[in-house]
């Protein structure tokens, strides 16, 4: 399906300021704002995403679905949404031609790198050719959701690199808020679809929540930590920002990039205002992967009947069933020592 051209649409247009926490290496050493200290593009980014839903640009309201937490230790969380359709999910791509002619007000605006001190919005701006765009998810898992399509106008034959997880990583940093998660999927098959979503969680996802034990040895490393997370049902890294963002984002983006190449499916969960990346490799599957809110352990019913069934037992059978087997996971970690090493040292 041909690509949208968005060259002339004007659209509010978030200028990031020139002196980014990314930039001068204290990112690592400042807290997430409280959700209630709004910033001004975790504002502008929830207002326009409040008013595309009250305009009838979501297939449902994804704020009355209900949620329980699944009974067991690593406290699964359950959502019950009747009008949840993963066919029409995996079907998205946000910027195609379909999709944006017939509802162009889903694209809320674009962010791009500034000159000046401070950040600034206009509201009404012709889109640069380097803007990322954040167009509104009709299908939302949680409050918030979007996709995040760094350098839309460019980049979309492309594969998920350290240009775009930088920019994804900058929106993360300028937005402040614990409860903002970027994720990336990566599949064969999508593998021409290569943007990002993001959505409010009001708590830690389970998985954020599990104990974790450091792999890189007795190599220190600069800039960050890494670590493998433990009694979790799906094999999955961790790695930590350690005073130098750019450093993590190198690191993560090679191995990403390795995977990709190697055709190995795998999701990317950024929180904690991108200071945090846990990536789930996971097996080759036929039809279907794992999205990295499920990897997180955020799971969405459609079926009342097996929303109130779900155990922890369940859940742990169908989130490992996508994971590696040991000796799988042991290349990637030795494949992740070695990129940390050459990196981060």
């Amino acid at each position: 399906m041909p690509l949208m051209t968005l060259q002339g649409t004007e659209i509010p247009l978030y200028w990031l300021g020139s002196q980014s926490a990314l930039d001068n290496g204290t990112c690592g050493r400042v807290s997430c704002t409280p959700t209630a200290e709004q910033n001004l593009l975790d504002s502008l980014f929830l207002a326009q995403w409040e008013d595309r839903a009250w305009k009838g640009f979501l297939r449902y309201d994804v704020t009355s679905c209900e949620l329980k937490v699944i009974d067991g230790r690593r406290k699964f969380v359950a959502q019950l949404n009747e009008g949840w359709n993963l066919n029409n999910f995996l079907k998205q791509n946000p910027l195609t031609y379909r999709c944006m002619k017939m509802h162009s007000e889903r694209l809320l605006f674009g962010i791009a790198s500034g000159e000046k001190t401070n950040p600034e919005i206009i509201h009404s701006a012709t889109v640069p050719d380097d803007a990322s765009l954040v167009v509104v998810n009709a299908n939302p898992v949680e409050y918030g959701h979007v996709f995040l399509v760094p350098h839309g106008l460019i980049s979309l034959s492309q594969l998920m690199d350290a240009s775009a997880l930088e920019m994804v990583v900058r929106i993360a940093v300028e937005i402040n808020n614990c409860s903002f998660r970027v994720f990336f999927d990566y599949s064969a098959s999508s593998a021409n679809h290569p943007y990002f979503q993001a959505c409010y969680f009001a708590n830690p996802l389970p998985v954020e929540l599990m104990p974790v034990v450091t792999i890189h040895g007795d190599r220190k490393l600069e800039g960050l930590h890494m670590y493998e997370v433990k009694d979790y049902p799906v094999k999955a890294f961790l790695f930590v920002d350690k005073g130098n963002l750019k450093v993590l984002i190198e690191v993560v983006a090679e191995i990403c990039s390795w995977l990709q190449d190697q055709k190995i499916p795998y999701s990317l969960l950024i929180s904690d205002c991108g200071a945090k990346m846990f990536l789930f490799p996971q097996r080759l599957a036929v039809a279907y992967s794992l999205s990295a809110w499920e990897c997180g352990g955020y799971i969405v019913f459609k079926d009342r009947f097996e929303f109130d069934q779900a155990t922890e037992e369940a859940m742990l059978e169908r989130l490992g069933a996508f994971s590696l087997d040991d000796e799988s996971f042991s290349v990637v970690m030795q494949l992740c020592c070695l990129v940390a090493s050459r990196l981060a040292t």
